[in-house]
C-alpha cells in the first residue's frame, strides 16, 4: 500500500460545519467534537476532478482544514476558497503560516514507530486517516494559539514598560480590550480545540484509542495545553494587578477631589466670615 500524506492548516478560530453539510447534502448535524469528512462524489464537485478512494479533506470545527493525499496547491487553494464562501472572514493569503506536513507509511514491523514526518504501521486500519488528522488539526490550531498567546504578552510588555516609566493609569478601554483577547483566547483553546476530548471512535476500539494516545503524546499536546492554560492563569493575574492599581488611581483621584472641594468650601466660609466676601 502507498504512502498517505497529510497536510493540515489552521486557517480561522471557527468554521460552521452544519453550513457546509446542509449545501453538500449530508443529512447530519455535526457537533463541535465532530470534523466534516468530505470525500467521493462530494469532493469531486467541489474540486470538478477525479478523486481516488483514499482522497480526502477533514474540516474540523475549531478552524483546522487536513488535506489527505492531496498533494497539488490548486486543489488546495480551491478548497480554500470553498470555504471561504461560508466563512467571508478566512484570509487565503496567510492560509499556510499555521501548517504541518504528515505521512503514513505500512511496513512490515513489529510495533508503531513515531517519528516528526510520518508514522510506521504494520497494518493498515480504516481508522488511521481520521485519528491522524485530528492530532494534526488541533497541533495546528495550538499552533495558532500560541502565537496569538504571544501578541497577548507584548501588550502586556508595554503596559509594564509604561508601568515602570511612572505611567500608572491604564484606561477602562484598554483594559476591556486585553481581557477581551485573553477570554477569547481562553475560549479558542478549552472551548473549541477541546485537547483533553477524544473522538468518539477511540471508545469503541482499543487498538484506535492507543494509537491516538500515541499520536497525542508524541505531539505533546496535553502538555502544550497545560502551559496555555497556566500562561493564560499568569495574564490574568498580572491584569489583575493593572486593574488594582487603575482603580487604586481613581480612588485615590476622588479622594483628593474630595478634599479640595471640602477646603475650598471653609476657605469660602471664612472668606465670608472676615467680610473679605459678601454673603448672600
Amino acid at each position: 500500500m502507498k504512502d498517505i500524506t497529510f497536510k493540515a492548516m489552521a486557517i480561522t478560530n471557527e468554521i460552521d460545519l452544519n453550513k457546509i453539510a446542509i449545501h453538500c447534502g449530508i443529512p447530519k448535524k455535526y457537533t463541535w467534537e465532530q470534523p466534516l469528512i468530505l470525500r467521493g462524489d462530494i469532493l469531486k464537485s467541489i474540486l470538478n476532478k477525479d478523486i481516488d478512494a483514499l482522497q480526502q479533506v477533514l474540516v474540523f470545527s475549531f478552524g483546522s482544514v487536513v488535506f489527505v493525499n492531496h498533494t497539488l496547491r490548486d486543489e488546495m487553494t480551491k478548497f480554500l476558497k470553498f470555504i471561504q464562501t461560508f466563512e467571508p472572514a478566512i484570509e487565503l493569503q496567510p492560509a499556510e503560516r499555521y501548517t504541518d506536513d504528515y505521512s503514513l507509511h505500512i511496513e512490515e514491523i513489529d510495533s508503531m514507530e513515531l517519528t516528526d514526518k510520518y508514522v510506521v504501521v504494520a497494518k493498515y486500519e480504516f481508522f488511521y486517516p481520521e485519528l491522524i488528522a485530528t492530532v494534526l488539526a488541533k497541533s495546528v490550531a495550538l499552533e495558532k494559539i500560541e502565537e496569538q498567546l504571544g501578541k497577548i504578552h507584548d501588550d502586556l510588555e508595554m503596559m509594564i514598560v509604561r508601568l515602570e516609566k511612572g505611567k500608572l493609569r491604564v484606561g477602562n478601554k484598554e483594559l476591556a480590550r486585553t481581557t477581551a483577547k485573553i477570554v477569547r483566547h481562553e475560549y479558542n483553546t478549552l472551548a473549541y480545540i477541546m485537547i483533553l476530548d477524544k473522538p468518539d471512535l477511540t471508545w469503541t476500539n482499543s487498538t484506535a484509542s492507543q494509537f491516538y494516545d500515541g499520536m497525542m503524546d508524541f505531539f505533546e499536546l496535553n502538555d502544550r495545553f497545560k502551559i496555555l492554560k497556566s500562561k493564560t492563569d499568569i495574564l490574568y493575574h498580572i491584569l489583575e494587578g493593572f486593574s488594582n492599581i487603575s482603580h487604586s488611581i481613581r480612588g485615590l483621584f476622588v479622594e483628593w477631589i474630595v478634599v479640595i472641594l471640602i477646603v475650598i468650601e471653609v476657605v469660602l466660609t471664612i472668606l465670608q466670615i472676615v467680610g473679605w466676601i459678601p454673603s448672600h
